[in-house]
């Protein structure tokens, strides 16, 4: 993406463009590329790949398999596959991805989350194991699992 290493030329095949000059409002659900250079407010979700441009600024939450942001994100980003705060870019909001990269010159503000165990498999298997020192909630105390 943004023309480094790594990126998808298949994946510009099928690129949709907000361009510097447009503004779109309301809920975009993309299954390939989508390039943001313009404004966007609302939710954007199923797809592939994530540009953010320098000049381009997303409000509202965001779900890509991957995410590159040199422009401004104000909401949560969902990244399946990996995100990336360029320099100059701003990412406010929590993020999910299991590959995280801030670069020197980013702003990064909010809770972050990696990888795709969100803890609950983590218990089960210590459960399991008989090494859980967290108590499960949804079962009674007297209640053996």
């Amino acid at each position: 993406m943004f023309g480094e290493k790594g990126g998808r030329g298949d994946a510009r095949e099928g690129m949709t463009l907000i361009s510097e000059d447009a503004f779109f409002h309301g809920t975009l659900v993309v299954k390939g590329s989508l390039r943001v250079e313009g404004a966007f407010e609302g939710d954007i979700s199923d797809a592939v790949d994530v540009e953010v441009g320098a000049k381009g600024r997303v409000i509202g939450n965001l779900a890509a398999e991957t995410v590159v942001v040199a422009g401004e994100v104000v909401g949560d980003v969902v990244a399946a596959r990996s995100l990336e705060i360029l320099p100059g870019g701003r990412v406010t909001g929590d993020i999910r991805a299991p590959k995280l990269k801030i670069d020197d010159g980013a702003f990064y503000e909010g809770a972050c989350s990696m990888g795709s165990d969100d803890g609950k498999a983590r218990r089960r298997r210590s459960r399991a194991e008989g090494t859980d020192t967290k108590a499960d909630a949804s079962q009674p105390a007297d209640t053996v699992s």
